[in-house]
């Protein structure tokens, strides 16, 4: 029974994901399911804040995760979110073909919001399979690319993970920028990384940069099909509908990089440690985003299952990642609440030299707030 239990407590977005599915194929106000279950998901994370749960394994030290189940989850999750935009597809196909009489303007904004929600949270498998060096890293690439953003993967593992903290991390949200400010740059400096990285190695291998083994244009080739089935299905309505879904779930995706990291700093050259991330880690947040949370852990241990992360004591913002995000939204009021973890992680987790750079960011990001005034 424990080892049910462990594992179908990460089945809530394949769960919610059919059902939005389904919601969406539906029709009318059925369409705005995946929405209404975002704000369900918020409401359950603000409920549970206070709740933790540490890693469970067995007496004998076994986790009572089972890998096979667990990565069969993830790579099913691949074809439900094609199946996700094949629904949004038929449907505006059904508008444009129709002339709206089949479908109204109300119910494909419903889907079009829906999927575009439960895309964006496909990051959390294409984030998991990036880790496997096999075939789960092709995977992710897969289910990146459906957002557009196949770039993710290589820039993931080989620029956020080993520059964390360093300004030659594009994913690292430096103090004083905002959410929106830093989706942008996140998203283009991840891209420009993977672009310089083929470059060097087509310079190295004297071949042109435009060749099939160039890993940065193969990823955005994949995201040919998903441009393809949105124009075929509404020509400018579909283009509208994909650029809908790619923004939100780009998105989506950036927002989970700054709320791992936010005004964190690292000194160049120096291990990655567990307080150079944030936790956030309370029950429903764990088991949602299969333990995405537990940064401090994940870092330190890249390679490790996402089941197996534990609590390490580093850095926690006390709040699951669905308040979180509200916070974020409204960056005055963000900056406020995350002035008072930012300063207890200078004052009880930095080093001199990391204090030294946080007093420079911190002198810098009064002055923008002030020009912002």
């Amino acid at each position: 029974m424990r080892i049910f239990s462990v594992n179908a407590r990460y089945l809530i977005v394949p769960i919610m994901s059919l059902l939005t599915i389904g919601g969406i194929l539906l029709g009318d106000t059925y369409t705005w399911l995946g929405v209404i279950l975002f704000g369900v998901c918020t409401v359950a994370d603000i409920a549970t804040r206070n709740i933790h749960r540490r890693a469970d394994f067995a007496p004998d030290g076994r986790s009572y995760g089972v890998k096979y189940f667990q990565y069969g989850v993830m790579y099913f999750m691949l074809p439900v979110f094609i199946t996700l935009q094949l629904a949004l597809a038929w449907q505006i196909h059904k508008y444009a073909s129709s002339a709206s009489e089949a479908v109204s303007v109300m119910s494909l904004i419903g889907a079009t919001l829906s999927a575009a929600l439960w895309a964006g949270l496909g990051i959390i498998y294409g984030h998991e399979l990036s880790h496997n060096k096999k075939e789960g890293f092709f995977v992710s690439r897969l289910i990146m690319a459906l957002s557009g953003a196949s770039h993710f993967t290589y820039a993931h593992v080989y620029n956020h993970h080993l520059d964390l903290g360093h300004e030659d991390d594009p994913a690292t949200a430096p103090r004083g920028r905002n959410v929106y400010a830093h989706a942008w740059h996140s998203h283009m400096g991840q891209s420009h990384y993977s672009y310089d990285m083929e470059a060097k190695k087509a310079k190295r291998q004297q071949k042109s940069f435009i060749n099939l083994n160039n890993r940065w244009l193969v990823g955005y080739l994949f995201s040919l099909p998903t441009l393809v089935l949105f124009i075929w299905a509404g020509g400018l309505w579909g283009i509208a509908a994909i650029l809908i879904i790619w923004g939100i779930s780009n998105f989506l995706l950036e927002a989970l990089n700054f709320m791992g990291h936010y005004g964190l700093i690292r000194e160049e050259g120096k291990p990655v440690e567990h307080r150079h991330s944030w936790d956030n880690d309370n029950i429903f947040t764990s088991w949602f985003f299969i333990e995405i949370g537990r940064q401090c852990d994940h870092h330190v241990r890249g390679e490790t299952y996402f089941w197996e992360l534990d609590d390490v004591k580093g850095p926690n913002y006390g709040i699951g990642y669905f308040q979180l995000f509200l916070y974020i939204l409204v960056p005055p009021f963000f900056r406020k609440f995350v002035q008072v973890h930012l300063d207890h992680w200078d004052q009880n987790y930095a080093t001199e030299a990391e204090r030294n750079i946080a007093q420079e960011f911190n002198r810098h990001a009064k002055l923008e707030t002030h020009l912002a005034r």
